[in-house]
C-alpha cells in the first residue's frame, strides 16, 4: 500500500484525497478540519513509501480496497498547460487514466467520487458565460486531456460530482503571488488583456466541494467565483490591493504568443456560468472582488 496517513478518529467520514498538497487539496484540508478521516496519497508515511500514482490501476485498486473510503476527491491533474502540449502522453496519464481509475475504484467499493475539472474543455470563442449544456470543444492538449478524464468518470462510474472550476488561486503557485513575486523586482509587468475568466478562490470551491459532497445531487457543476475579468484588469487590481506601484501593460494574446511561440492557445473566454448550483440549489458562491479582497487581507500570500 503507498503513501497514506491516517488521523487517529475512525468513527469520521472516510475521505481518499489526491493532490491534498496542491491549492484545492490544502484549501479542503482546512474545510473540514478534524471532521474528516484524510486519506493523504500525496505524501510518504512514516516508512518513507512513495506518493499513489493514480495513473496505475492495481496501485488504486489496492488502496482504495484497502482504506475504504466513503468519498474520492481527485484534485491532482497535469496543469502545465505548456507542457502539456509536448508531454502529451503524461497528460493523458494524469488527467484521463488516473480519474478512470479512481472511478472504477469508486465504483467497486461504493464510494462518491468528486472529480476536479478545468474551463479548457471548452474552445473559448463564446463571450457569453457558458452553462453545464454547453458543447464542449478544447483547442489544446491540457483541455483534451481533462475532457478525456470526464468522459471516463462518467462511463466507469455511478455516483459522480464532476466540478468545473478556472482561474484558482489559493495556498501555493498562482497568478497573484507570480504578480506579487513581480512586484518585487519589476516596475511594469505586461499581461494580457484579451483573456477573460473568473478568478475563484480555492477555499470558495472547498465549500462548494463540501457542500455537494454531502448530497445525492449527481451530475456536473460549474464552480467558479462571480463575476469576470481579464487578466490584466486582475493584475491591477492585485497591486492596488498589496499597494504595490507597478504598472500593468495590456497586450493581447497574439502579442504574447509573439513573445512566446511555445505557449499553448488559451482560451479567450472562460466565464463559467454556475447554472447547475443555482438550479438544483440555490447555492451561490462569492464575488470575485470578495474572494480577492479576503484572501489579501488574510495575508494568505
Amino acid at each position: 500500500m503507498h503513501g497514506c496517513v491516517y488521523s487517529k478518529e475512525r468513527s469520521l467520514k472516510k475521505i481518499l484525497l489526491t493532490g491534498c498538497n496542491g491549492q484545492l487539496g490544502r484549501a479542503l484540508r482546512a474545510e473540514y478540519g478534524d471532521t474528516a478521516d484524510f486519506i493523504l496519497t500525496d505524501v510518504a508515511d512514516q516508512t518513507g513509501i512513495k506518493k499513489l500514482d493514480i495513473s496505475k490501476t492495481d496501485d488504486v485498486m489496492a488502496m482504495v480496497r484497502q482504506t475504504e473510503p466513503s468519498v474520492i476527491i481527485n484534485c491532482a491533474a497535469y496543469t502545465n498547460v505548456d507542457g502539456c502540449e509536448t508531454d502529451t502522453d503524461n497528460a493523458y496519464r494524469a488527467n484521463a487514466i488516473g480519474p478512470k481509475n479512481l472511478a472504477v475504484a469508486a465504483e467497486e467499493t461504493g464510494a462518491k467520487l468528486i472529480h476536479i475539472s478545468t474551463d479548457y474543455v471548452f474552445p473559448g470563442t463564446d463571450p457569453d458565460p457558458l452553462t453545464e449544456f454547453d458543447e464542449p470543444g478544447p483547442i489544446s492538449a491540457y483541455g483534451r486531456t481533462k475532457y478525456a478524464g470526464e468522459v471516463f468518470v462518467r462511463e466507469f462510474s455511478r455516483r459522480w460530482f464532476i466540478i468545473r472550476t478556472t482561474w484558482l488561486y489559493g495556498d501555493g503557485r498562482n497568478f497573484v503571488k507570480t504578480m506579487l513575486s513581480l512586484s518585487e523586482t519589476h516596475d511594469e509587468v505586461s499581461v494580457v488583456c484579451d483573456q477573460f475568466g473568473s478568478p475563484t478562490s480555492a477555499s470558495d470551491l472547498a465549500g462548494v466541494i463540501r457542500y455537494l459532497e454531502g448530497t445525492d445531487n449527481y451530475g456536473l457543476f460549474h464552480a467558479t467565483c462571480e463575476g469576470s475579468t481579464n487578466w490584466a484588469d486582475f493584475a491591477e487590481l492585485i497591486f492596488s490591493l498589496a499597494k504595490k506601484n507597478v504598472r500593468v501593460n495590456h497586450v493581447t494574446s497574439k502579442k504574447y504568443k509573439e513573445l512566446n511561440p511555445a505557449s499553448a492557445d488559451r482560451p479567450a473566454f472562460s466565464i463559467l456560468d454556475n447554472y447547475m448550483l443555482r438550479l438544483t440549489g440555490d447555492y451561490r458562491m462569492l464575488d470575485w472582488h470578495d474572494a480577492i479582497e479576503q484572501y489579501m487581507k488574510d495575508g494568505r500570500v
